[in-house]
Order: structure tokens, then C-alpha cells, then sequence
């Protein structure tokens, strides 16, 4: 590969709030890409910060788009919807790309798998400003990952490189989901077809400051279940993919009522303790048949 300053049909999606400091560094290592892209689309979930004037002040040639309305799967959403290239490029204002990382998923797709709608790679992560080491849990892989995608999400938006057809093909965002959004969309995708992986480092996490989702909610995986029960009702799998999720969704209900039980949250423990006792006679039928 060569580095090289041709356009590519690319788009890049970057939402944001209230992160103006940190969006400027995201914004810069998409400049600093070994490729120009076609477009770059900040979308401003509802900032009260100076996110506005650091963008047309510093980057007058992105384009800026104001949604009031909060929630990362609208903005998401908001850009795919005004995005004008073939290939889409998420990056979250908290991360960074390294500089090969759109030239490295571009060659891939136009040299070594034309198939795969959907490549991400390898990341580094972290922690107020220390290194962390992922766990052997959250090791990356391709191909047929949906077995894996069910645990927890194992692409990271900032690493998702994608056609926007795929989009015309399974839907957006899930604008209900305050979080796992992401979760939500790449099971419905690795349940329809493969995708493309890079075991290359190109995406740099920064994780450790207060505003992150995942801060803000107790039990991710109660999202996860939420996912999970809209998709199978969706009738969205095949018989055998449905018995794994509901294995899956079963476990992931067992831990959220125990957890409950232990700390004596009756409410809680009542309404998942019944959605496991229907999704276990669920299974029990669907194996019986």
C-alpha cells in the first residue's frame, strides 16, 4: 500500500457531547489519515459546551449537524441518514485513529476479501492515560463471529468500517437502547453474514473519564436482554440461532435476578426472575419440537 491523497468513498461519522476538548483530537487523526475522505460529519447530540465554535473555528470543512435530540444511536443515525459515500467510518469523540487505519480496511476490502460488508480491527486501550491489557474475553477475531457477539460487544464502533447499504439491509441505530446500542447492531448483522477483521492496533480507546455511558447504568446486561427479546420476537434468527440466544439470554437473566435477590431488590428480582421462567419454557418447547 502507498500512502496516497486520491478521495476515498468514504464518510466518517463522529457523534459527540459536551466533549469539544477531546473532539478535537479525534478530529485531527482523521485528517491525519493516509487517505482523504469524502466526507466527515460531526453530529452535536445536544452540546452545551463549546463543541459549535471549536468546529468553525478549527474545522470549517467538517460538516457540523446540531441534533437536540440526546442518545449516541440518534446522532449515529443522523449521520448515516446525511452521509453521501458507499463506505461508513464511525468514530466515537473520546477515541482516535491511527493514521493507516482507513488506507489498511480499504485495501482489504478492495484486495482481500471483497465479500465482507462490514471490517474492524484490533485496539488499544486506555485508562487515564495508562496502557491496559485487554482481557483474553475481549480478543478481536472475523468471519462467523455471532456465537461470540451474543456475551457482549465485540466490535467497537470506532473500529466499524461498513457499507451504508447495510444499513438499507437490517436497520439503524435502536433509538431505544440508551446503551449497547451497538451490541443490538452487530448481532443483527453477524447473524446474516460475516465480517471482515484486522489484527492490527489501529484504533486508540481512551477510556477512565466521567461521561462514559457505561458509568451511567448499573447492569449493562439488562440492555443486552432488552436486545435480545426484541430480536427474537423479530423472529431475526434462524431456529438454531434462536436456541443459542435464548441459552444466552437465559444466562444473562439468571445473573441480573440472583444479583438482585442478594440485594434484597424484590421489584427487580420479581420481573426478571418471571421473563427467566418464560424464556426457559421458551427453549424447552422450541427443543421439544
Amino acid at each position: 500500500m502507498s500512502n496516497t491523497l486520491n478521495v476515498a468513498d468514504i464518510s466518517v461519522i463522529i457523534p459527540t457531547h459536551n466533549r469539544c476538548e477531546l473532539l478535537k483530537r479525534a478530529i485531527s487523526s482523521v485528517l491525519n489519515q493516509t487517505i482523504c475522505v469524502r466526507q466527515i460529519i460531526v453530529v452535536d447530540n445536544a452540546s452545551t459546551d463549546n463543541t459549535y465554535d471549536i468546529i468553525s473555528s478549527l474545522f470549517p470543512e467538517i460538516e457540523y449537524i446540531y441534533e437536540k435530540r440526546k442518545g449516541v444511536s440518534i446522532a449515529r443515525n443522523v449521520g448515516i441518514k446525511n452521509c453521501q459515500s458507499t463506505w461508513i467510518a464511525f468514530l466515537d469523540s473520546d477515541d482516535a485513529w491511527k493514521p493507516q487505519k482507513l488506507e489498511k480496511q480499504l485495501f482489504f476490502t478492495n484486495n482481500i476479501n471483497k465479500n465482507y460488508r462490514l471490517i474492524h480491527t484490533n485496539e488499544i486501550w486506555y485508562k487515564n492515560d495508562k496502557f491496559q491489557n485487554q482481557l483474553k474475553k475481549h480478543e478481536k477475531s472475523g468471519g462467523d463471529i455471532f456465537q461470540k457477539s451474543l456475551e457482549f460487544c465485540c466490535i467497537s464502533p470506532s473500529s466499524a468500517f461498513m457499507k451504508k447499504k447495510v444499513f438499507d439491509d437490517y436497520g439503524f441505530f435502536d433509538e431505544g437502547l440508551e446503551v449497547c446500542e451497538d451490541y443490538d447492531m452487530w448481532i443483527r448483522i453477524t447473524a446474516k453474514e460475516e465480517v471482515g477483521f484486522l489484527d492490527n492496533p489501529l484504533v486508540i480507546k481512551y477510556g477512565g473519564h466521567d461521561d462514559q455511558l457505561s458509568k451511567k447504568h448499573w447492569g449493562m446486561d439488562r440492555f443486552r436482554i432488552k436486545s435480545l427479546e426484541k430480536n427474537i420476537k423479530n423472529n431475526w434468527f434462524t431456529i438454531e440461532q434462536k436456541k443459542s440466544v435464548l441459552n444466552i439470554l437465559i444466562k444473562k437473566l439468571s445473573i441480573i435476578s440472583n444479583g438482585a435477590k442478594k440485594r434484597d431488590n424484590e421489584d427487580i428480582y420479581r420481573k426478571y426472575k418471571d421473563k427467566l421462567n418464560y424464556w426457559s419454557f421458551v427453549l424447552d418447547k422450541l427443543k421439544n419440537e
